[in-house]
């Protein structure tokens, strides 16, 4: 069943299954007020994201609460070797970059492959594709990528990211929201912040809790690894325009 993050009315809330697994309550003076329950829940939430995309397969993970589908577009600038990508348009962290596509001058995108630089052998990187050209391979460095070669053109919109993000988390005051995650899963965001809270406070539910998390997260990574029936491994061959 989906659970809404609160509900005082019906009870049936996130925040009111907390409530019920740790026998506390929402207002400000108990010993696990409500916004303390509420950076709990999204810790769950990102712990969640984590597992999800370490184990999903060739169906990409993202919370459906997002406005718009985990795509950057941007312009394409010569000369310019290094693109910073720290968050989305929606300010939401990027977790991972697994694919990057490029403009060349005739506005046909292309797919760059990622290289890294223990993949370059002999020669400085400053000195490897140094001359701007149409861009062929990207690097994955910190919070950007570097294209190589660099662009020798301007494409407006002519580099595309996609990535893997953070969850749309959620804020104390929220009410009606509901996680952007399969339903059988909405159960995970209560019972993590119970267990910790009961392992913090020694008390005996504690173990009970922990195998039910245990459980429940392995249940978790199979779903993800398993979701995509539809698409069966097979030997592929794709054919690529030569350069």
């Amino acid at each position: 069943m989906a659970q809404q993050f609160s509900d005082t009315v019906n009870r049936t809330g996130i925040i009111q299954s907390i409530e019920r697994l740790t026998n506390t309550q929402s207002a400000s003076t108990s010993s696990y007020p409500l916004t303390e329950k509420t950076v709990d829940v999204n810790n769950a939430f990102a712990k969640y994201i984590t597992m999800a995309i370490s184990t999903s397969g060739r169906w990409q993970v993202d919370d459906t609460n997002h406005t718009k589908y985990p795509v950057i577009t941007t312009n394409l600038v010569a000369n310019q070797q290094d693109y910073t990508f720290t968050v989305d348009e929606q300010l939401n962290q990027i977790l991972d970059i697994y694919r990057v596509e490029v403009m060349d001058e005739s506005g046909i995108f292309h797919v760059v492959s990622p290289i890294s630089q223990e993949d370059i052998k002999g020669v400085a990187m400053s000195e490897f594709m140094k001359t701007a050209a149409q861009p062929f391979y990207y690097d994955k460095t910190a919070n950007g990528i570097f294209l190589y070669a660099k662009s020798s053109y301007n494409a407006t919109n002519g580099l595309k990211i996609y990535f893997a993000r953070t969850p749309s988390y959620f804020v104390s005051t929220d009410t009606t929201k509901v996680p952007g995650i399969p339903d059988i899963h909405h159960e995970y965001l209560s019972l993590r912040p119970s267990y910790f809270y009961c392992l913090a406070k020694g008390l005996k539910n504690v173990n009970n809790y922990k195998v039910e998390l245990m459980e429940m997260e392995a249940n978790i990574k199979e779903y993800y690894r398993d979701r995509s029936k539809d698409d069966k491994p097979y030997m592929r061959t794709v054919t690529t325009s030569s350069r």
